[in-house]
């Protein structure tokens, strides 16, 4: 007899642990990626900031699926990766096509994710770096870097200004983590390596549009957030919306225009459907609308989790954190599996071990249950907490390595501009005169 097919979209938190958690079910498990390899996404913001190698926080795909079949189990798993490009999904047809082939399936799992909204905002996509994928992270941390050779040689103060100003738009956990790792690069020996730049020039401004920094968490966290990012130094304009982005500065709704070579945008996501036979329904940010089992309204063999998928637990949408997806995953596989039992599928219900968000500079703030709380223990549980998520054991021992490297040393020794990639960078353009002498008579006044 024929084993059932299950084909899994996109090898992200979700699709992985759902490969996973069927790799002993006995059915035929099809895992398609357009990557060989896993992204530890919560950690990009360090690849951009010149602290980890990018290989650090990447896992090959295959080596993950071999693990699940080295196990010894009652029967043979059988799980398969393809890497190819996912162009559609015929529903009526149980078919996903991809660049390479088309795949036939019993039981269909999408977990291809989100991507960077840029909220309609005029030069966004254009001009601003995203912080998404582990291409957008170096070639952010490409830029970053080559904002400080160019100032070290720029002889007009006011066109060094630009290069030296940051901006992030969004003052969620990307966000905060954003500013404070930039802190932390700043204040290490980077110094010395630019013995003709004064560092103290150097300006990070964060843009948040609504009253208060990590909306998700306590007040009271947003609000020590906000305290230690100004102690920190990191200019925080609350309440504010970005109008336009250009080649060089920031416009904002206050009409205010900041010159700056590099925009940082954090402010939202959304979900990445891959194109379908028949439309969905959906929620805000393109989420497909689910059942509480996490099926598909209008396919009871299809199932969307993570970032793609919206659910609401006690009245309220989840948020879309890696937590999140892992336990989707499971709750995914085992409604499969009593599928194919010829039982029902159960609700999914989201257990929350708490949240966790880091700063830098020694701080952070998590909440745990009925407890929040702030500064060291909440940095340090944070990066413990990512090292024991993190695929692989090396992986884990090169990370803690180069963090104990990092902290003990006041060091970042990956600190190379890959040409190649860093395209809106090599675009980049300094403003002209009559630019910069609008700015000089504004300051001035």
């Amino acid at each position: 007899m024929k084993s059932p097919r299950i084909v899994i979209v996109g090898a992200g938190f979700g699709g992985l642990q759902a490969a996973q958690s069927l790799a002993n079910s006995g059915a035929d498990i099809v895992l398609i990626d357009r990557h060989n390899y896993h992204t530890f996404i919560p950690l990009l913001y360090q690849i951009a900031t010149s602290q980890l190698e990018p290989e650090y926080i990447a896992y090959p795909i295959r080596t993950i699926l071999r693990r699940f079949s080295a196990k010894r189990h009652t029967r043979k798993p059988k799980v398969r990766f393809c890497m190819a490009e996912v162009q559609r999904v015929d529903f009526s047809a149980q078919i996903v096509e991809t660049n390479r082939s088309a795949i036939a399936y019993d039981f269909l799992v999408l977990a291809t994710g989100c991507q960077t909204q840029f909220l309609g905002v005029s030069g966004a996509s254009e001009h601003a770096f995203a912080l998404k994928t582990l291409e957008e992270a170096i070639t952010l941390r490409n830029q970053i870097l080559s904002c400080l050779e160019r100032a070290s040689q720029e002889s007009n103060p006011l066109r060094r200004e630009q290069l030296l100003t940051f901006i992030i738009v969004g003052g969620g956990p990307t966000g905060v983590e954003m500013a404070g790792a930039l802190v932390e690069m700043l204040q290490s020996k980077l110094r010395q390596d630019y013995p003709s730049l004064n560092l103290e020039q150097v300006r990070l401004i964060l843009v948040q549009s609504g009253d208060r920094l990590l909306a998700n968490l306590p007040k009271k966290l947003g609000v020590y957030t906000y305290k230690r990012l100004r102690q920190l130094g990191v200019k925080i304009y609350l309440e504010t919306k970005v109008s336009q982005v250009t080649q060089g500065s920031v416009h904002l709704e206050n009409h205010e225009v900041i010159p700056a070579a590099t925009v940082i945008w954090t402010a939202g996501l959304e979900a990445n459907p891959p194109e379908t036979s028949e439309e969905l329904s959906s929620a805000k940010k393109g989420k497909l609308l689910v059942h509480p089992t996490l099926q598909l309204l209008e396919q009871p063999n299809v199932y969307a989790i993570g970032d793609l998928a919206y659910v609401e637990q006690k009245g309220k949408p989840l948020t879309g954190v890696a937590p999140e997806a892992l336990q989707e995953g499971v709750a995914v596989a085992r409604n499969i599996q009593r599928q194919l039992q010829g039982k029902s599928p159960k609700p999914f219900k989201y257990f929350n071990k708490g949240r966790l968000a880091i700063i830098g500079c020694y701080s952070g703030v998590g909440k745990i249950g009925g407890w929040a709380f702030t500064g060291f223990l909440a940095w340090l549980m944070w990066l413990g907490v990512h090292l024991v998520y993190l695929p692989g054991y090396r992986n884990r021992l090169l990370v803690l390595l180069t963090w104990l490297y990092t902290y003990l040393m006041g060091d970042r020794a990956v600190r190379l501009i890959i040409s190649g990639k860093n395209v809106k960078a090599q675009n980049y353009q300094a403003l002209p005169q009559d630019k910069l002498d609008f700015f000089q008579e504004s300051q001035s006044k």
